[in-house]
C-alpha cells in the first residue's frame, strides 16, 4: 500500500461505495407527526409551570382583571358632611351629598377596562406561545448538538482504531512512515473536533436551561421521522393572539376617546342638608337641597381628547401593520419549511445518509489496499461531514416547523393534538 492509487481507482471506489449504501428510508405518513408527542407536550407543559416569565404575565392578567372589575364600579360615593357652629345663632346640620354620572362616564371607562383585560388575555396567551417556540426551538438544538456528539464519538472510535491499525500495518510493511503520520494526524484533529462537539452541546444545554430552567430533566429524544409537509390550516386572522391583543388594543383606545369626552362634561353633585339653628330662646329646624355644577373654565379638556384621538389612530395603524406582518410572517415560514423539509426528507431517502456502510466499506478498501491513507481519510471525513450536514438540516426543519406552526397561529393546538391539517 505504500505506492500512490490513482485517481481512476479512488472514482471506483466511489462507485463501489454508492452501489453498496443502504436503501433509501421512506419519509413517514403526514399524520405521524400531527400532534406533538406525549413527553414532548408533558415538557412544554413542565416549561410553561416553572416559567417566571409566565407566572408574571399571569399576576398581570389578574391584575388587568381587577381593573377591569375597577373601571365597570361606580365613579362616585356619597358623601356625609356634620357641621357646628356656637355664635350667635347656634347651628348644628348634617348632609349628604352624591355626584351623579350623567354623562356615561362609568359606561366608557367599562369599554375600556373590558377592552384591556381582553389585550391581556390576548398577551399572556402570546407569552406562553412563544416561551413554547423558544424551548422547543432550543430543544432541538440541544437535541442536534447530543446527536452529532454520538457521530463525533463514532468518528473518534473510528479514528482510533484506524490508528491502532496503521500502526501495525507500518511494522509489517504495508504502509510507508507518512501515511502512518497522516493516520496520527488524524486522531488528533478528530479529538480537537469532538471537544467542539462537546463545547457545542454544552452550549445548547445551557441556552435550553435559560429558557426553561431544569423543568425539564431528562429531555425528551427528538423524533427521528420527519415532521408533515406543509398544509396547515393557518388560523383565522381575529382568533391569532396578535391580531386579538391589536384589535383589543385599538378599541382600548376607542373607548379612551369617549372616556377623554365624557371626562369634558361637568357631573352635578347633590346634596340634602338637614339639622337645627338655635337663637336664643328659639330654636327651629332647617333642611335644604344642594346642588353644585363644576365649571370647565380653567382646563376645558380639550388636549386630552385630542391626545387620545391620536392614540386611536396609532392603535387603528398598528392593528393594519399587524395584518400584515402575519400574512407576510406566515408565507416566509411556509416557505422556508417547505424547502428544507423537501431537502431533508430527500437527504433521508437518498445514499448520502448512510454513514456506517460508507464508513465500513471505506475501512475494507483500505485494509485490502484497494485505496490509499489519503482517499481513506478524505473519504471518511466527507462522509462524516455530510452525515452532520444531514443531522443539522433535519434540525433546521424541525425548528422551520416550529416556526411555521406559530406564524400559522397552530403551535398551542399541535402541542394539545388539535392541529388541522388539508392537502394543498
Amino acid at each position: 500500500m505504500s505506492v500512490p492509487r490513482t485517481a481512476s481507482l479512488g472514482a471506483a471506489c466511489l462507485l463501489a461505495m454508492a452501489t453498496l449504501s443502504a436503501a433509501p428510508r421512506p419519509d413517514p405518513s403526514p399524520s405521524a407527526a400531527a400532534q406533538a408527542p406525549s413527553p414532548l407536550q408533558d415538557a412544554v407543559r413542565r416549561v410553561w409551570a416553572a416559567s417566571p416569565d409566565v407566572q408574571a404575565a399571569r399576576a398581570g392578567l389578574a391584575a388587568a382583571q381587577a381593573r377591569a372589575q375597577a373601571a365597570a364600579q361606580p365613579l362616585y360615593n356619597p358623601s356625609l358632611s356634620l357641621e357646628a357652629e356656637n355664635a350667635d345663632v347656634d347651628r348644628r346640620t348634617a348632609g349628604i351629598s352624591l355626584a351623579l354620572d350623567l354623562s356615561g362616564k362609568r359606561r366608557a371607562r367599562a369599554s375600556q377596562g373590558s377592552a384591556d383585560l381582553l389585550a391581556s388575555e390576548a398577551g399572556y396567551e402570546l407569552l406562553r406561545r412563544d416561551l413554547a417556540a423558544r424551548w422547543l426551538k432550543a430543544w432541538a438544538t440541544a437535541s442536534l448538538a447530543a446527536r452529532q456528539r454520538a457521530l463525533g464519538q463514532r468518528r473518534l472510535a473510528l479514528m482510533q482504531r484506524f490508528d491502532a491499525l496503521a500502526a501495525e500495518q507500518l511494522k509489517v510493511g504495508d504502509i510507508s512512515s507518512p501515511e502512518r503520520d497522516l493516520a496520527g494526524l488524524a486522531l488528533g484533529e478528530a479529538q480537537i473536533q469532538q471537544a467542539a462537539l462537546i463545547g457545542n452541546e454544552a452550549a445548547a444545554r445551557a441556552t435550553l436551561s435559560s429558557i426553561g430552567g431544569d423543568a425539564v430533566d431528562p429531555l425528551p429524544a427528538l423524533d427521528n421521522g420527519m415532521p408533515p409537509p406543509a398544509g396547515i390550516v393557518p388560523l383565522p386572522d381575529d382568533e391569532r393572539p396578535e391580531w386579538r391583543q391589536a384589535s383589543a388594543r385599538q378599541a382600548s383606545a376607542d373607548a379612551g376617546v369617549q372616556v377623554a369626552r365624557r371626562a369634558r362634561i361637568p357631573d352635578p353633585t347633590l346634596g340634602l342638608v338637614g339639622g337645627r339653628v338655635r337663637n336664643g330662646p328659639l330654636s327651629d329646624r332647617v333642611i335644604g337641597v344642594i346642588i353644585a355644577i363644576p365649571l370647565p373654565v380653567l382646563n376645558s379638556g380639550r388636549a386630552e381628547v385630542a391626545a387620545a384621538r391620536a392614540e386611536a389612530e396609532a392603535a387603528a395603524a398598528e392593528l393594519r401593520a399587524q395584518r400584515q406582518r402575519l400574512h407576510a410572517g406566515l408565507q416566509e415560514a411556509q416557505a422556508r419549511y417547505a424547502a428544507l423539509r423537501d431537502a431533508a426528507a430527500a437527504f433521508r431517502q437518498g445514499r448520502a445518509a448512510a454513514f456506517e456502510d460508507r464508513a465500513a466499506l471505506l475501512e475494507r478498501l483500505w485494509r485490502a489496499g484497494e485505496i490509499g491513507t489519503s482517499d481513506y481519510l478524505v473519504q471518511l471525513k466527507q462522509s462524516l461531514d455530510t452525515a452532520l450536514s444531514g443531522q443539522e438540516l433535519e434540525s433546521q426543519a424541525w425548528q422551520a416547523w416550529f416556526d411555521y406552526l406559530g406564524a400559522a397561529g397552530r403551535l398551542t393546538d399541535w402541542l394539545d393534538g388539535r392541529t388541522q391539517e388539508t392537502s394543498r
